[in-house]
């Protein structure tokens, strides 16, 4: 039997996971790595010890599942990191990752002289410090001799095909699309943009639909990783799209909701669309790893975090609980939650937000306090609020054109039926529970089974992914009064936000 491995590069660590060819996981593996941050702003990976750590990990799964058995590969990474690559291969700097924000000054400036309506048209993207393209105007500045004498500029896609020996890599269309240097219409690298960033597009990787064929690891490399020595890999993307592959939401109108430090939902629409209000909003436009499909991202970069700031600060009781009885502190916490709805309402801002703001200067705000709050209420108040911020993103998607009917969740926030009950009655939508661990890996396997079984990875997505649970929201009335009050805060608070 073909096995066909997915492997997931993200900010904190990469994770490889085997499948066999119904879709079921044969075997894994993880390494951690950490953020460097050597300034106020500054995120960095040390790129060699990532790709290391890559290898560690194909390398433990493909033997657990048997050595030689890997048929092919498909890579899922983490969006707009990349690494100047010298003439010998080597790793000129450590990457540049999203949360990096140094050149934040440099934005608008170079925005005017361009035209943001002209930026917004080509890449589908709004300006932001995350995005390759403004970190390359930073390193041109500031470094400009590893700027002029790299060989390669390579996100991590590229940079593990090219490390696996693939000499001319290639990334997927979704990837490329985190750049803001690609046109996510023509599907090519956009020359005015790259002309007027003065960024040499012979030094990128060549842009390619997902699942197409970049090639094959080299027969010494893939020996030493327990592979065949005729392993291919495809391309696959930027992580979120992928993670909407590998749930199965593939056709207009079902978006991902991955639930984790980052709450995350990720649509499928069949064309793409630009509209002034997307624009405003800062709800992207770009390519989904299904082909043929377009997606977004709408995101609190607050996310479960907040939940983990609740454990660590005020769940001590629980956490001790859950050492000596050998649980889950978040079960336990989830466990006291009220049946009711909390009286507090929460804006869930303790990071800078994310859509459909994109404010750094925004607090958290807990309003409705008073002695009667219990410490289960505040928190199913907090939990709300991260719900409440997913649904004002949705009620934006559908006010511009991007109509969502089903929510297939994934991620910590999907391992309690309670917390995805919270979060269906808080959005008021359906939220259906998969059985599905490990998304990104398993999307960009189904992108390699595809590409050996020369099918519709479509139809792979539906044999593989299996429903658990539709849950139905319940207190729509209640959550439908608390969105409009929840909606206004904000807009009334921001001017708060700059004076504190």
């Amino acid at each position: 039997m073909n096995h066909f491995l997915g492997i997931d590069i993200g900010t904190g660590g990469c994770k490889a996971v085997v499948f066999d060819d119904k879709g079921m996981q044969v075997s894994s593996s993880y390494r951690e790595y950490s953020i460097i941050s050597p300034q106020s702003g500054w995120a960095e990976l040390d790129t060699d010890e990532v790709i290391s750590k890559c290898f560690d990990v194909i390398r433990e799964a493909a033997i657990l599942a048997g050595k030689g058995s890997v048929r092919g590969i498909g890579i899922s990474s983490q969006g707009e990191a990349f690494t100047f690559i010298d003439r010998q291969g080597r790793a000129m700097c450590n990457a540049l990752v999203s949360s990096d924000v140094r050149a934040v000054d440099l934005i608008r400036p170079w925005v005017d002289s361009f035209s943001e309506e002209k930026l917004y048209n080509i890449t589908g993207h709004t300006p932001h410090p995350m995005f390759s393209l403004f970190k390359l105007l930073w390193m041109k500045e500031n470094e400009p001799a590893m700027f002029s004498g790299a060989e390669k500029i390579l996100c991590f896609e590229d940079l593990l095909q090219y490390r696996l020996g693939i000499a001319f890599p290639s990334m997927g269309w979704p990837l490329a699309g985190r750049t803001m240097l690609f046109d996510v219409v023509t599907h090519k690298w956009d020359t005015t943009i790259a002309e007027k960033a003065g960024i040499d597009t012979q030094k990128l990787s060549r842009p390619m639909r997902s699942g197409s064929l970049a090639g094959f690891v080299k027969k010494d490399i893939a020996g030493s990783l327990g592979l065949s020595e005729e392993t291919f890999i495809v391309t696959g993307g930027h992580d979120q799209p992928c993670s909407g592959l590998g749930a199965g939401a593939v056709d207009p109108g079902v978006a991902v909701w991955s639930s984790g430090s980052v709450e995350c939902i990720t649509p499928a629409f069949d064309r793409p669309v630009f509209t002034g209000e997307l624009h405003s909003n800062n709800l992207c436009t770009y390519d989904h790893t299904a082909p043929g499909m377009y997606a977004t991202v709408a995101f609190s970069l607050t996310g479960g975090n907040l939940f983990r700031w609740f454990r660590d600060q005020l769940g001590g009781e629980e956490t001790l609980r859950a050492r000596d009885e050998k649980k889950d502190a978040y079960d336990l916490l989830l466990d006291m939650l009220p049946d009711q709805p909390s009286r507090v309402t929460v804006l869930p801002y303790f990071t800078p937000s994310g859509t459909p703001y994109f404010d750094v200067d925004v607090k958290g705000t807990i309003l409705g306090l008073d002695l009667s709050v219990t410490k289960a209420e505040l928190l199913k108040g907090l939990l709300e609020g991260i719900a409440m911020e997913v649904r004002l993103n949705l009620e934006i998607l559908r006010q511009s054109g991007y109509q969502v009917n089903e929510l297939r969740i994934i991620g910590g926030g999907s391992k309690s039926e309670k917390h995805v009950q919270l979060k269906a009655d808080a959005t008021g939508m359906p939220v259906t529970i998969l059985d599905v661990t490990e998304a990104g890996c398993m999307g960009v396997a189904m992108l390699a089974k595809a590409c050996n079984d020369k099918a519709d990875v479509k139809d792979i997505a539906r044999e593989w992914v299996r429903p658990v649970k539709r849950i139905i929201p319940s207190r729509q009335d209640y959550y439908k009064d608390k969105f409009n009050r929840y909606k206004n805060l904000y807009p009334a608070l921001k001017t708060v936000y700059k004076n504190i």
